[in-house]
């Protein structure tokens, strides 16, 4: 008996000293995350601001070189003392955290040390971001929000004379976008930021000589990328095999090496085509009764289909009307099937601020992790306002009707708004996984949700053709951005691609080819994501078999944050 106690009494004091060293290890690394994340939103005001922290609202980034070589030795010190804390004693949770915060870490690095995009990338030096979000997020009183924007103007100048030290030679494609988005930065300033000032009794005396100055500065900036930076923009836009495939790690999160996602997206490619001509035959005999057509490339029954298709669109004097319907109807079929719990938190469609334009149709603007209040943004681009008219309805036909029910699905619900609201509601012991969220993982939700919604019925056959052929486009996102970044893909062959084997229109085509050469890596998440999400899913169902209900795998699955994949497989014990 008295051996028994004594081996009990060891055995107790052991775990003692195991819990104490974990519980050591955990508080060190929760330490060490909170504090590089107080300093990083020090570092980087506009960041800060839009993730909802606002003691920085009054200060702009510092883009002079001094700021880039501080923040630099920051990270590479970071991930130096990073190296104290014993990874193998921390919960399961910390760990996950550890391991994002260094690749977040690491990526700084990358980004200032080797990429150094403040150097060829003009749209870097883009404020109006930095004064939008003042305006449109209604955290605070006007007047207060009002006061930041003015400490922001005064520093327009001086953030813009920065870039033309800093710029060298860009891509001329980056150039040209900046020029474009920059005009609608001297918009906003000089025209949009009276709505808000007229608001406040007062406010629009007091900021309307920064408001003039602002302007000014931005004008002239607009000027000189004109006159002295475009005859110079030779640089190449294409990153190169060993940037890319460095950029392509720390932008997946993923185990899959570049070759294995360029082959399974070849592969993927002819499958999609074949459901979707499979997907396009009711819909022939439905809108075409009376014919009797013999196709010798299957592609070509699919083509008639979706010109048909293309015909019901919205006009730009109606299309966000169009979208709030569909949304209304999407939210309807989501809470009547029952498939993820509701956020319940707002969300208006707007259009597309002008100096945001020009990579994207559409996006979901969410309110940031550590905000309090707000509400979601889903933002749609109209047609540039220099297209022709055969633009214009190029434009339309592919994001018609029934593709603006996907394009919702996609950026609303249940896809980014939906994840998003519940990501932001995550409590952790550090802000590490509401803040460095995984393009890949959100990405990822949004595509299945859009293949999800399909498969529970919604919209019927006519939508399943826009979800298959967004599929397409998905998959040749994935197969453009490798090749053109690493095997000299030229824009003729890109466009083949999209316009023959992703049956896109060419207004489509020709403003992806422009975000492909914007946005290296970025187009890889969608696909990557989808592949390892529906993953996720499968060993979900294979555990859980008969008792698996899709809701709560729904709940489960964006409960976590917005982590990479891999890890949120972890987080489920799958």
């Amino acid at each position: 008996m008295r051996l028994y106690i004594t081996i009990i009494t060891v055995g107790i004091a052991l775990v003692i000293v195991s819990c104490t060293g974990v519980t050591n290890e955990n508080t060190k690394f929760e330490n060490l995350a909170n504090k590089y994340i107080d300093k990083m939103m020090a570092f980087n005001p506009q960041w800060a601001t839009s993730l909802g922290d606002h003691r920085y609202d009054h200060q702009m980034n510092d883009y002079s070189l001094k700021g880039i070589r501080k923040k630099l030795s920051f990270n590479l010190d970071y991930l130096e003392s990073l190296k104290a804390v014993d990874e193998a004693a921390l919960s399961t949770q910390n760990r996950i955290d550890y391991n994002i915060l260094v690749e977040g870490i690491k990526y700084n690095i990358f980004s200032l040390d080797t990429l150094r995009s403040y150097e060829w990338n003009p749209r870097r030096y883009n404020v109006g971001g930095a004064i939008y979000v003042l305006l449109v997020r209604d955290f605070a009183p006007l007047e207060q929000r009002l006061k930041s924007v003015k400490e922001r103007l005064k520093a327009i100048p001086g953030v813009l004379e920065q870039a033309r030290i800093n710029l060298q030679r860009p891509p001329q494609i980056f150039t040209e976008t900046a020029i474009r988005q920059n005009k609608g930065t001297a918009s906003l300033i000089r025209d949009d930021l009276n709505d808000f000032t007229a608001q406040v009794p007062g406010m629009a005396e007091e900021l309307k000589p920064h408001q003039d100055a602002a302007v000014k500065a931005i004008e002239e900036f607009g000027q000189w990328m004109e006159d002295e930076l475009l005859p110079r923009s030779d640089g190449d836009f294409r990153l190169g095999y060993d940037k890319y495939r460095a950029k392509l790690r720390y932008s997946l999160h993923s185990n899959l090496a570049p070759e294995v996602i360029l082959t399974t997206a070849e592969g993927d490619l002819q499958k999609t085509r074949a459901d979707l001509y499979e997907t396009a035959w009711p819909l022939f005999e439905k809108y075409f009764p009376d014919q009797i057509r013999l196709f010798e490339d299957p592609m070509q029954l699919v083509k008639v289909v979706l010109d048909r298709l293309a015909e019901d669109h919205p006009t730009a004097d109606n299309i966000v009307d169009v979208i709030n319907a569909g949304l209304k109807e999407c939210d309807d079929f989501v809470i009547a099937n029952d498939l993820v719990t509701h956020p319940g938190e707002p969300i208006k469609v707007i259009v597309m601020p002008e100096f945001q334009r020009g990579v994207a149709i559409g996006y979901c603007d969410s309110p940031g992790p550590l905000e309090e209040t707000g509400e979601t943004f889903y933002a749609i681009s109209p047609p540039p306002a220099d297209w022709d008219e055969q633009q214009v309805e190029s434009y339309f036909r592919e994001y018609n009707n029934y593709m603006l029910y996907d394009l919702t699905i996609h950026e609303a619900m249940p896809g980014h708004y939906v994840q998003l609201a519940h990501a932001n509601r995550l409590e952790a012991p550090t802000k590490v996984r509401s803040i460095w969220g995984s393009g890949t993982f959100i990405e990822g939700w949004a595509t299945y949700a859009e293949q999800m919604m399909v498969e529970q019925g919604f919209g019927g056959p006519e939508v399943k053709m826009q979800q298959l052929k967004m599929r397409l486009r998905m998959i040749i996102n994935a197969i453009i951005d490798q090749k053109i970044h690493t095997a000299g893909m030229s824009e003729e062959e890109a466009m083949a691609l999209m316009l023959n084997e992703g049956m896109q229109e060419l207004g489509e085509a020709s403003g992806k080819w422009r975000r492909a050469c914007l946005t290296s890596t970025q187009l890889s998440t969608y696909y990557v994501g989808n592949i390892e999400v529906n993953e996720i899913r499968d060993a979900y169902m294979a555990k859980h078999g008969a008792d698996a209900d899709l809701k709560t795998f729904h709940d489960q699955l964006i409960s976590f944050g917005s982590p990479p994949p891999k890890y949120v497989m972890e987080l489920m014990e799958l």
